[in-house]
């Protein structure tokens, strides 16, 4: 599979804080591309979000898991400047979400698990505004977003209005919109639902080979055989607070468990497993 990439960098608007000259610029090995300091988010009495802690590096695939309201999406929408934390702090690339938002956001592309397009627009003019808003050059943006357009099959359909999509379409035109300035780190949330086999093999692929060429790449899902094959790293929250991160050989340690076994395990949920083992 062959990934597109920009030749050229983002064009730097007169009178605002200038992005990354080239996002997708290569970085040293292993350098920090993702750093969360006590992230907190409170909502009145609870506590969504407690003190989390994490860095992904370039390079390298991390898979971050929890139960449903384990506070995985709101993590996400503090680290990508969708919400202001209560305390904490979050940096991409090396720039302050809060501090220096228009930088730190020009380093990365996100897609949320139900992505909100413009359902007036057409596949291509969606992908064209795209283009502008992270001030790619038109040149460049059209011959990127036409190989993105090919990659994901949807060529035949990017003179239809979005609207029209499946889910599954909408999906992928969303992570299209979200490469197309050649961003070094990635955020996806459930990146695989509602897609079809080949679809999803698709992205898994692509996920893989994006890591390979140095991007950070930090998703959410609940399907663990994903996270157990694809991630370097993985970060299991739980109640809003990280209760295990490492590699797989990390957190199995001495035993031979599944990813399933330590997530089951940590979260609680071991005995949802015994109960269906009783009644099976």
């Amino acid at each position: 599979m062959s990934i597109p990439a920009l030749s050229s960098g983002l064009d730097s608007p007169s009178g605002a804080p200038a992005p990354p000259s080239s996002p997708g610029a290569p970085a040293p090995a292993g350098s920090e591309a993702i750093v969360a300091a006590g992230l907190r988010k409170v909502y009145g009495r609870h506590e969504a979000v407690r003190g989390v802690d994490l860095t992904v590096r370039r390079g390298e695939i991390v898979g971050f898991l929890g139960p449903n309201g384990a506070g995985k999406t709101t993590t996400i929408k503090m680290l990508t400047g969708l919400l202001r934390p209560s305390a904490g702090r979050a940096a991409i690339m090396g720039h302050d979400v809060q501090r220096e938002p228009v930088r730190a956001k020009a380093s990365f592309g996100y897609v949320p698990d139900t992505p909100s397009l413009y359902g007036k627009l057409r596949g291509w003019e969606y992908l064209r505004f795209m283009g502008r808003l992270y001030r790619v050059p038109t040149k460049g943006a059209e011959r990127r977003a036409a190989e993105l357009l090919r990659l994901f099959e949807l060529t035949d359909a990017a003179s239809d209005l979005v609207e029209g999509y499946s889910h599954g379409m909408q999906q992928k035109l969303a992570l299209a919109g979200a490469l197309l300035h050649d961003p070094p780190v990635l955020f996806l949330d459930e990146p695989t639902v509602g897609l079809d086999p080949r679809s999803a093999r698709i992205m898994k692929d692509l996920l893989v080979r994006l890591r390979d060429r140095g991007t950070a790449v930090f998703f959410s899902t609940h399907i663990l055989e994903i996270a157990e094959r694809m991630c370097d790293r993985v970060a299991i929250i739980d109640r809003g607070a990280i209760v295990a991160a490492g590699t797989i050989a990390e957190l199995r340690g001495d035993s031979s468990g599944s990813l399933e076994d330590i997530f089951l395990r940590l979260t609680g949920g071991a005995e949802y497993r015994e109960l269906a083992e009783v009644l099976a």
